[in-house]
């Protein structure tokens, strides 16, 4: 069976406004999940990099080792299982708790799947930056959370920047997996437009080609935003002994 482009573009064009709907939401689930997986996957690689001092009292010893098991089973749980069942699982799960509508547990369910990348990602980050910069922060007077958001996580962010930008493309096009629970993208649009006229073949090549377009533009933003980065030399240094 062969495509009818005519078709095809005839479908795209009548149905634009349900297109629409769905290229924004697919951009703002995968926006808001890469921003919110990004901030909790830098605490989350924060804890995973813990040093284990041998100074440390047996209390701080404690919570290192704790906060490192817990955040390494989240990252592990949530790396090892696909995002579909993830939010098949917690929407019905926690619906009865929070009694939130898909949207909400959409935002939610992408943002931690993100997160667990984000970790492992900040975590590489961190441990290619030289240890001894560490020790010069602290000679220098700099507290660990000082040294950590004005040191190491510039660098580490700088230099894993390629794969953060990368989780942004891959969230644009698992989106399409929250369709698991009814949550309202482009693809789901796409079921829907292909449901009521049965022309799957030229209704799921629209689709296609409209993800391709937004992960294009996604990539060619991101090159832009790499560019700009790696051109910044200039470095700053404050006075922390005050």
């Amino acid at each position: 069976m062969s495509i009818d482009f005519h078709y095809a573009w005839k479908q795209l064009i009548t149905n634009w406004p349900l297109f629409w709907y769905g290229i924004k939401m697919t951009i703002a689930f995968a926006l808001v999940g890469t921003l919110v997986g990004l901030a909790l996957g830098l605490v989350i690689g924060a804890i995973r990099c813990l040093p284990l001092d041998p100074l440390d009292k047996p209390v701080t010893r404690f919570f290192k080792q704790l906060g490192r098991l817990i955040t390494s089973f989240y990252v592990w749980v949530f790396r090892g299982t696909p995002m579909m069942v993830q939010a098949v699982f917690l929407y019905y799960l926690l619906k009865p708790v929070f009694h939130w509508s898909t949207m909400v547990a959409g935002f939610v369910i992408i943002s931690i799947n993100t997160a667990a990348y984000m970790a492992e990602i900040i975590r590489s980050g961190i441990q290619s930056v030289d240890v001894g910069q560490t020790e010069a922060a602290k000679a220098i007077g700099m507290t660990n959370f000082q040294t950590m958001m004005s040191i190491i996580f510039p660098q580490a962010i700088k230099n894993t920047f390629p794969s953060l930008g990368n989780q942004l493309i891959v969230n644009i096009k698992d989106s399409c997996m929250l369709n698991a629970i009814s949550v309202v993208e482009l693809f789901f649009q796409a079921q829907s437009v292909a449901g009521s006229n049965m022309r799957y073949i030229e209704v799921y090549f629209d689709t296609a080609i409209l993800y391709l377009i937004l992960t294009t533009l996604a990539t060619l933003l991101l090159n832009f935003t790499e560019k700009k980065i790696n051109k910044t030399t200039r470095a700053t240094i404050k006075d922390f002994s005050a």
